[in-house]
C-alpha cells in the first residue's frame, strides 16, 4: 500500500480501505482459483495494483465515463481504476468464468458499485458501447483494436480522444508495425521509477 501512496495522494478514507483490502482479498481468492501468479502475491500492490494506475497518471476519465476492460483476468487494470475512479462506470469482461467469479468477489467485497462484469468474449458484446477501452497485455495491439473498436461511442471529428489505453512490456516496435496503428507510448518507469517498470509502457490508440 506504502508505494501507492509514494506516487498518489488525496484518496478518501474509502479509496484507502479498499485499497488497503486488496491484498488480503486477493490472497484467499488466489489459494481458490489461482488468478495471479504465487511468487507475485506479495509484490501485488507494485505489480498489479500501481502498474493498473499508470493508466490514472496518464487518462483522467470525466464522471459518468463507461470504460470495458478487456480480458480482465483477475481484474486488473479494472479493480485498481474503479477504485481510483468512483464516479466511472467500468465492466470487467473475462472469456474464462473462474476469473470473473474472482473480480465478482472482489468487487462485492470492496462494495464497488461502479463495477460490472460479464463472463464473455469482446465480440459476443452487442448490446453496449462504451468511451474509452482499458487492457492488459492479454492479446497483440492489432486484435485489442479488432476487437474493442466496434465496443466505442463514436468521438466528434475534431477531437483526438483515447479510444484504448493498454499495458504492454518488452520491445513493441514490431507488434505495432503488424497493428498498423499510430499509437502513443509512454513509460511506465518514467512514471514511476521502479526497477519493475523498465520496459513497460503505457500504449494509447485514439478513436
Amino acid at each position: 500500500m506504502d508505494i501507492i501512496q509514494k506516487y498518489f495522494g488525496d484518496f478518501t478514507p474509502t479509496q484507502v480501505d479498499q485499497f488497503s483490502a486488496l491484498f488480503e482479498l486477493y490472497k484467499d481468492w488466489n489459494e481458490k482459483i489461482n488468478v495471479i501468479s504465487r511468487k507475485d502475491i506479495d509484490a501485488l500492490y507494485e505489480k498489479h495494483v500501481l502498474h493498473s494506475l499508470a493508466i490514472a497518471a496518464m487518462a483522467d476519465f470525466p464522471d459518468g465515463y463507461q470504460v470495458i476492460d478487456l480480458g480482465t483476468g483477475g481484474g486488473f487494470p479494472g479493480i485498481p481504476l474503479a477504485i481510483f475512479f468512483p464516479e466511472v462506470k467500468f465492466h470487467l469482461v473475462d472469456a474464462i468464468g473462474k476469473k470473473i467469479k474472482v473480480v465478482q468477489g472482489v468487487a462485492e467485497a470492496l462494495d464497488l458499485k461502479n463495477v460490472s462484469t460479464a463472463h464473455s468474449r469482446a465480440e459476443e458484446i452487442k448490446d453496449r458501447k462504451f468511451d474509452v477501452i482499458v487492457s492488459r497485455a492479454v492479446a497483440p495491439l492489432k486484435d485489442l483494436w479488432r476487437w474493442g473498436k466496434p465496443l466505442l461511442k463514436k468521438a466528434p471529428a475534431h477531437e483526438q480522444q483515447p479510444g484504448l489505453i493498454c499495458l504492454k512490456g518488452g520491445d513493441l516496435a514490431l507488434e505495432v508495425q503488424e497493428s498498423g496503428l499510430r499509437p502513443r507510448l509512454t513509460s511506465v518507469y518514467q512514471l514511476f521509477p521502479e526497477e519493475f517498470f523498465k520496459e513497460k509502457y503505457v500504449v494509447v490508440v485514439n478513436k
